[in-house]
């Protein structure tokens, strides 16, 4: 049956060798051969994440349960963090630091851009064990400046923690070179893998600052004391077990890692960076204007308003034109724009099909987006 082309800022389109990995026969979770997958699949993420001093969790859950998973073992009730504002997934942030206890110090900024370096140094000086930060916030396309804001947290001793739920895989993050200590993210995104693994990558920084923990964490199913023991094992190639791992989400990650560093990191984050330029070329030909100034724009997705005197109603007619967007969840402009995924598995003639069908939606000249956009590529 012939559905339309994925293009929201995930879940998104697979390789037909993920969803193969996906549909594999059942296997045990002590096998040899999911052991070895496990293995071979957490060694890669080091590479992913470009933290090769960093010890990864895999483990079945949502992008949300990345974030508590993080969340819940870095902070203790009466700490205080700061955490910088760019949209709706900051302020999940909030809600799950607060959850387990933080004192947060929210820095604002108006949507569409992110806090200052010196706003956020400001917050840092009043004392923080912990700097969070979304590094693209799904529901604007908000980039936020996250190399700068890990060297102003470590001036002042501050632990990094980044949501990288919408750029690990598809936008730059140099985690080791950064000083960044967590970074969390989902299976869906640019990843390219099916939904339903939640994956971190912690640093000694963080591994350090869990062990000197004063009280139990409070989440059961979160607790890193829990899981690092099953980790360390299938890193070693031997079995562990707390929680059954999804076996298959495991499968099909594994091969979307191996494609993912045939590719290499560097191309790969110069592949998202050239699809999002052609994009957004082809998005203002047709005069449509983005939410975040050029200055905060994510290379994975592109968040647009829509073209004057139109509304949500029109994306229907992109599904019919074939082509599934997403709508606006920022509260704040919920009715006024869409979003536009352009990650992992992403290539320019879905880029192309994408400005044809909002071309026909929206009664817009038509070819303007996709001429652009091939002149961009």
């Amino acid at each position: 049956m012939k559905r339309p082309l994925l293009m929201i800022p995930g879940p998104v389109e697979f390789e037909s060798d993920v969803l193969a990995a996906m549909a594999t026969p059942a296997h045990s979770h002590v096998s040899a051969e999911f052991i070895e997958v496990f293995g071979q699949a957490l060694e890669d993420l080091r590479t992913v994440f470009a933290a090769p001093d960093g010890t990864p969790f895999v483990i079945p859950g949502s992008g949300t349960c990345a974030m508590e998973l993080a969340v819940a073992n870095l902070v203790e009730p009466g700490d205080r963090a700061v955490l910088t504002e760019t949209g709706y997934f900051s302020w999940r942030m909030r809600d799950l630091l607060e959850r387990h206890g933080a004192v947060v110090d929210m820095v604002h900024a108006p949507a569409g851009s992110a806090p200052s370096v010196e706003a956020v140094e400001a917050a840092l000086r009043k004392g923080a064990k912990l700097l969070a930060v979304t590094h693209v916030d799904t529901s604007t396309g908000v980039l936020a400046p996250l190399a700068e804001y890990a060297a102003a947290a470590h001036r002042h001793g501050a632990l990094v923690l980044a949501d990288g739920v919408c750029s690990v895989g598809g936008q730059e993050l140099r985690m080791q070179d950064w000083g960044v200590d967590v970074v969390l993210t989902g299976s869906q995104k640019a990843l390219a893998v099916p939904a339903g693994l939640a994956l971190v990558m912690a640093r000694p920084a963080a591994l350090q600052a869990f062990h000197a923990r004063r009280a139990p964490v409070g989440s059961y199913y979160a607790d890193w004391g829990l899981w690092l023991p099953v980790m360390e094992a299938y890193l070693e190639r031997k079995a562990a077990y707390f929680g059954t791992p999804a076996v298959n989400n495991v499968f099909a990650l594994g091969t979307s890692l191996r494609q993912i560093l045939a590719e290499g990191m560097e191309a790969r984050w110069q592949r998202h960076a050239r699809l999002s330029r052609a994009f957004k070329a082809g998005a203002a030909a047709l005069g449509l204007e983005q939410i975040p100034a050029e200055a905060y724009q994510a290379v994975t997705l592109t968040t647009l308003y829509y073209p004057q005197g139109k509304d949500a109603s029109g994306l229907k007619a992109v599904t019919e034109a074939g082509v599934t967007l997403a709508g606006g969840l920022y509260p704040d402009l919920k009715a006024r724009y869409f979003r536009v995924g352009h990650m992992g598995t992403a290539r320019i003639g879905d880029l192309l099909t994408t400005l044809a069908a909002i071309e026909a939606a929206y009664d817009l000249p038509r070819g303007a987006g996709v001429a652009a956009a091939q002149q961009a590529w």
